[in-house]
Order: structure tokens, then C-alpha cells, then sequence
């Protein structure tokens, strides 16, 4: 995308970002629903990790090396946001961030070798 003679990358903070750490959240809270502050939370707290916004100028997104802290912010924003509302239990934020940290997918995948060519 061009803007004021400036290229910006198109990126798709939904499925990358901000899906997983609601996902996360609502899990880690155990929140009985979603709702609309739960999700603005969630957007606000990605906003807090775009480069552009930091630094005033690069990406609007963070770079995808900063996805899992990215995630695990917006969870607990989430998680917290949830808990606020009434919609999951009340804890200390030391609870859901344990409950965050328990609850998120560690990537593990087998060496493969190759056996014919």
C-alpha cells in the first residue's frame, strides 16, 4: 500500500496476531463469552507493539520474531478485560499469567531425515 509516497507492507494482524491471543486469553480466564472490550483490548494492546507507532515510522504490525510476546500480551489484556467484566472468575494477575503460560502451544516437530532421494 502507498501512502503520502511512502510503501507500507499489507499484513493480516487477525489470523496472526490477534486471534490467537484471544483465544489464549478467553482460555487462560476462562471468560463465558467474548466481548466488545475484550476485543478492543485486545487491538489496543497489538497497537502497543507496532513499530510505527513506537517509533514513528516501519511496520504497522511487530515483526512476527515478537509473535509469542505479542500473543501472550494480548492474552493477558484479554484474560484481564474478562475478569473485569464479570464474564471470568477474579484472580491475581500473577494466577492468569500462570494460566497463560500453562495453556500456551509450544511448537514441536520431529527431525526428519531424508531417506531416498
Amino acid at each position: 500500500m502507498v501512502w503520502k509516497d511512502k510503501i507500507y507492507p499489507i499484513a493480516q494482524c487477525n489470523n496472526a496476531f490477534i486471534f490467537p491471543g484471544i483465544g489464549l486469553g478467553v482460555i487462560a480466564s476462562g471468560a463465558s463469552r467474548i466481548t466488545d472490550e475484550m476485543l478492543m483490548s485486545a487491538s489496543e494492546t497489538l497497537a502497543q507493539y507496532s513499530p510505527l507507532v513506537l517509533n514513528g515510522e516501519g511496520l504497522v504490525l511487530p515483526e512476527l520474531k515478537d509473535i509469542q510476546k505479542v500473543s501472550r500480551a494480548i492474552a493477558f489484556a484479554v484474560g484481564k478485560m474478562a475478569q473485569q467484566q464479570g464474564v471470568a472468575v477474579k484472580t491475581s494477575a500473577e494466577a492468569l499469567q500462570q494460566a497463560i503460560d500453562d495453556n500456551f502451544w509450544h511448537a514441536e516437530y520431529r527431525d526428519y531425515r531424508r531417506t531416498s532421494i
